[in-house]
């Protein structure tokens, strides 16, 4: 059985990091990619079904807690780990409101970030498959009452995610 990997997004503006901690991350099998701007990570986000997303706050044009509201808007099941060497109480408090799954300052102990990201991979998972069981009730409940050609109209809807 192939074991299915936790894809990453990482998000930072000094590419010296991003290279250090890609690789460390690969070395455990963790899928990566990683950009310089936020405005790029939203491309990606919507090309590659990403897991969890490390964001640094401090970047050149959209910063981190742009990046963070655009992608929670748009990828809901998407876990965002805010990574900053310039973190405040403020902007903890802030990101946390916006939907950041945690707040870590740099320099941070690479073990904690590994934790943080499995625990922010297991959210994503627990959310879609919430989201799939919903949907299973809701057809059920449709199969009682409804004529098996909207039954399948509505799975079909599920299945390319417009409900």
């Amino acid at each position: 059985m192939k074991k299915e990997k936790i894809n990453i997004l990482i998000v930072d503006d000094e590419e010296m990091f991003l290279e250090s901690i890609a690789k460390r991350l690969k070395v455990r099998d963790f899928d990566v990619i990683t950009v310089t701007r936020g405005e790029k990570a939203l491309e990606v986000a919507d090309k590659y079904p990403i897991d969890v997303a490390i964001v640094d706050l401090k970047m050149p044009g959209m910063n981190g807690e742009e990046t963070l509201a655009a992608l929670k808007k748009k990828h809901n099941f998407m876990e965002i780990v805010i990574l900053t060497g310039h973190g405040s109480i403020d902007s903890a408090v802030k990101c946390t409101q916006e939907g950041a799954y945690s707040y870590l300052q740099k320099p941070c102990d690479f073990d904690q970030l590994l934790d943080v990201l499995v625990e922010a991979y297991k959210k994503c998972v627990m959310k879609r498959n919430k989201i799939k069981e919903e949907h299973i009730q809701e057809i059920i409940e449709m199969a009682k009452s409804n004529s098996p050609l909207s039954i399948l109209q509505k799975i079909k809807e599920y299945d390319k995610g417009e409900s």
